[in-house]
């Protein structure tokens, strides 16, 4: 007969971005569990809230099924001896068993005879084997974690009471202090205690003291309440999934409400305002038809609708509270010219060893200019590039920045359109900081992508200068992001973006005036081997094979645009019913072409000895000609074109002969054919078997 389980692990409230994980957590680790002692199950169900996880898991057998298991033992050989007897050897084997010599068989593999028994293990009841829940529990990880009592071990936040059931029977175990029971516990200031006859009472009994246990219910609940609120006053509301999450995850028992501001405060941007009411109060903002912010806002109660009018009154005033200051702030940063705000950064160190945040931008133009004379920028886009390097972190020194640390950028566009800058030093501004995530929005404008390029290579290399560089998961400045986010804007705009030469063009730059730059940066290739190590993250995202990924980051190529090409190439002419035959010619060639000594690649026609060596010669000739002008996919193709007369040049002709003149002169001729493969990917590295 199969019966319900339940866990529910009881706690003091759980940060809100820490509930979900942590739900799904403990399902994954349940059925692992489960299955790993051979317990089926038809389905599990989850619940959480901010003071509990649990699961509900429909139709466990009650005991564990019988198994029968063949296990090899010893070789025939060995299991007997020469008399017939057993050995010791078989004695110990079936004895581990727990079986006797009378239980062994024999079974021929690959023409040898091995003892074999037939092992039959009796399950053991459930509710025996359920009590391993608590290594379930034990096991579960956190972002972060605390102690509490004299208790050594740590967890999200102390718990203190875990229910535990199988059918009607408690499960029993002991966590730290902590007994299982039947026994919950209900909302915080409207619920009471509660306990379970059985897993079926679960949601029904909790809901009866004011707990919603499914976060499904929940949400849906806080939307259609929501929804009723904007309906009834002909509001427009978009449901922001990342603030819907964490509201559904600080309430037990939702109710949803509708508060106002005084429409004075219209006046100040809309991005401090929905900042102010979404990132510090968790409040959703409301809109009318034409997408206009109103002055109203819907919040989410943890309780029921007694006294909600206080409720109400009390959120209003703290808004409002903010809203002053944010008005305020607004309104004296409006007194001051940019420049003002430029010449206090002077005085706020980026970071100890690297100088203040007015020297990175003065480094930060260097390094914009060279980017932007690389990609082709017009001299009015560089212009405003320039003028956007002068100014692009002012804000950071702003009163509403230093208040509101989301808006750093935003409110820089806001306050350069105020003071008359072109829009398109204003974009730059706000778009210099993006990606904000790894996968996050990226730059639209050229000025933008350019500055966001620069700002983030800057970083980049100030701290490599100084050797703070990431290692392991140690990564506190987020240089592997801005990293990352280098790569996503290249491979966006498709610019030719060759890293090696622009970081020598950069260093040549800010080295010659340390005095302005703060620091002279480090020449090397640790660099670019880093962002190349983004790189090769952002390709795996591509589902492209790690050997062709391999292939293209150890190419003679430095820029990114064309490694992005060459793998998307490769990626597509997998399939080909040449290119295992080609990549198989073309790595012969390569390998060899590593012995070479010499470094001149020039060919002497008068030392070769066969037809095959002049027909290689003159094709090759042919490729090289305009190799420097043909695509990436053209070369490509040429490349697998020589196959043939490669395969005929291997035939005909020993490459490695006693004359090293004749042998010097082959070796150069597959260096010139290596060097161009590898222009495109290190082609040796693709697997072809």
């Amino acid at each position: 007969m199969a019966k319900d389980l339940l866990l529910e692990i009881g706690l003091e409230e759980m940060p809100a971005h820490v509930v979900t994980p942590s739900m799904k957590q403990l399902e994954e680790k349940t059925a692992a569990f489960l299955t790993d002692n051979q317990l089926t199950y038809d389905a599990i169900e989850t619940f959480s809230t901010p003071r509990r996880l649990a699961i509900k898991v429909t139709n466990v057998p009650e005991r564990q099924a019988d198994s029968e298991e063949e296990v090899k033992g010893p070789a025939k050989k060995i299991a007997l001896d020469a008399e017939g007897n057993w050995s010791k050897a078989a004695q110990g084997f079936v004895r581990g068993q727990g079986l006797t010599t009378d239980d062994i068989t024999f079974r021929e593999i690959k023409g040898v005879e091995y003892v074999y028994v037939t092992k039959y293990t009796q399950g053991k009841p459930a509710i025996e084997v359920l009590t391993g829940l608590i290594d379930v529990i034990k096991s579960m990880t956190f972002p972060v974690t605390m102690h509490w009592s004299s208790f050594d071990f740590e967890y999200i936040r102390p718990i203190h009471w875990i229910v535990a059931l199988f059918g009607e029977e408690v499960i029993p175990f002991e966590f730290l202090d902590v007994k299982t029971g039947r026994a919950s516990r209900g909302h915080r200031f409207l619920g009471e205690d509660v306990t379970f006859a059985h897993p079926a009472e679960y949601e029904e009994k909790l809901s009866e003291q004011f707990v919603v246990a499914s976060p499904q219910k929940r949400r849906a609940m806080i939307m259609e309440q929501a929804t009723q609120l904007s309906t009834k006053n002909d509001w427009h509301i978009d449901f922001d999934e990342d603030l819907l999450e964490e509201v559904n995850n600080l309430v037990e028992y939702p109710t949803v409400f509708a508060g106002d501001f005084e429409e004075k405060y219209l006046s100040v941007p809309e991005e401090v305002l929905v900042t102010s009411m979404k990132e510090h109060q968790r409040y959703f903002d409301v809109r009318n038809a034409e997408g206009q912010l109103l002055p109203h806002f819907i919040a989410v109660r943890n309780g029921d609708r007694v006294k909600l009018d206080n409720v109400i009154r009390g959120n209003q005033k703290v808004l409002t509270a903010r809203l002053e200051d944010a008005e305020f702030f607004y309104n004296e940063d409006k007194k001051f010219p940019i420049e003002h705000y430029v010449n206090k950064l002077k005085s706020v160190t980026f970071h100890e060893k690297i100088g203040s945040i007015y020297e990175k931008m003065q480094r930060v133009q260097v390094i914009a200019s060279v980017i932007g004379k690389s990609v082709g920028l017009s001299g009015e886009e560089l212009a405003a590039l320039q003028r956007a390097g002068e100014i692009y972190k002012f804000d950071l020194v702003t009163n509403m920045v230093g208040e509101f640390p989301e808006l750093q950028g935003i409110m820089g566009e806001k306050y350069a359109l105020l003071h008359g800058e072109d829009p398109a030093v204003a974009t730059a501004i706000r778009e210099h900081y993006l990606p904000i995530a790894s996968e996050g929005e990226l730059p639209e404008t050229t000025i933008g992508a350019v500055l966001a390029i620069a700002d983030k290579l800057d970083s980049i290399f100030s701290f490599f200068t100084v050797g703070m560089v990431p290692s392991g998961s140690n990564d506190p400045y987020a240089l592997r992001r801005q990293a990352y986010g280098i790569v996503r804007i290249i491979e966006a705009k498709q610019w030719a973006f060759p890293l090696a030469q622009l970081q020598q063009e950069v260093n040549a730059a800010i080295n010659e005036n340390q005095e302005r730059f703060g620091l002279a940066f480090v020449q090397g290739s640790d660099v670019i081997d880093f962002i190349k190590g983004r790189l090769r993250q952002r390709l795996m995202t591509k589902a492209i094979r790690h050997d062709v990924i391999d292939a293209v980051l150890n190419a003679k190529e430095s820029n990114l645009t064309t490694v992005f090409a060459a793998a998307r190439l490769l990626k597509e002419r997998l399939q080909d019913e040449n290119f295992k035959p080609s990549m198989e010619a073309l790595t012969r060639v390569m390998n060899l072409a590593k012995k070479a000594e010499e470094t001149t690649n020039e060919i002497d026609p008068s030392l070769f000895e066969n037809e095959a060596e002049q027909a290689l010669y003159e094709a090759v000739e042919k490729v090289k000609a305009q190799f420097a002008e043909r695509t990436l996919k053209e070369n490509y193709e040429q490349l697998v074109s020589l196959r043939p007369v490669i395969d005929q040049y291997f035939d005909q002709t020993m490459v490695m002969v006693e004359d090293e003149a004749v042998r010097n002169n082959r070796l150069a001729q597959l260096q010139q054919i290596a060097d161009m493969a590898l222009s495109i990917a290190s082609l040796d590295q693709i697997i072809t078997k």
